[in-house]
């Protein structure tokens, strides 16, 4: 049984939201606004991420300093040479930031990992915006993580397993073989009938990965077959 991981960064591998903690140090009045029309489902996570990127006022080494102060899960390091070592391919694939997410992975001596997420893009001193080629048609997301589902599946017949957090992970929870979910990404998976263990940190998903590459989480976490009419 071949598998591939597709790994969340906001919330998931980091502790806290890489953009909302600049946003909170850095933006612009508005930020909020937009925050509340997106949750609100009045707009998209890439439209809101795009105006609220361009609402940030900093400059590339106070970007930088800031997110050298970001911190990552402490079991995430070990999770990674865990996988490498059963031969599991890890992508992180992210709605958020580049720039950010490597900066911070090679803190931690993870820079080779491969990441898809929006591009970070200067356009004047101290101002930013946002590039989006990962997005997909009819798709609200800057990041269509579904798509890197559909491709981890058509490689081989490989099973995926998602890690993630939150609402950019509900769409392709949908879409994958599996799930170690923390915080929202939890009720969702419940509710939808997803096959999910929830994690709380990335010690917890070391000790499963075993299970799940012999197949016993798979069995353990399979939905009961509803009972036949008398």
């Amino acid at each position: 049984m071949r598998w591939t991981i597709l790994c969340d960064f906001d919330g998931t591998v980091s502790v806290e939201d890489v953009i909302d903690s600049l946003l909170s140090g850095y933006g612009r009045p508005g930020w909020e606004q937009l925050e509340d029309d997106w949750r609100a489902g009045r707009i998209g996570s890439r439209q809101c991420m795009r105006a609220q990127v361009e609402l940030l006022e900093l400059d590339q080494p106070a970007l930088d300093a800031h997110l050298d102060a970001v911190r990552i899960d402490r079991g995430f390091p070990a999770f990674v040479r865990q996988a490498a070592l059963a031969g599991i391919p890890l992508r992180i694939v992210s709605d958020g930031l580049d720039h950010a997410i490597v900066r911070i992975l090679g803190r931690h001596g993870l820079q080779d990992l491969p990441v898809s997420a929006n591009h970070l893009v200067a356009r004047a001193p101290g101002r930013w915006t946002l590039e989006s080629p990962l997005q997909a048609e009819g798709c609200g997301s800057g990041t269509c993580k579904c798509r890197f589902a559909a491709d981890g599946r058509g490689h081989g017949g490989q099973r995926v397993l998602l890690i993630g957090d939150g609402a950019s992970d509900f769409c392709v929870a949908n879409r994958v073989d599996f799930v170690f979910a923390k915080h929202r990404l939890i009720e969702h998976c419940r509710t939808a009938g997803i096959p999910y263990m929830p994690i709380t940190c990335f010690q917890d998903a070391i000790e499963l990965l075993p299970r799940l590459l012999d197949g016993s989480l798979l069995r353990a976490c399979s939905p009961t077959p509803a009972a036949l009419p008398a």
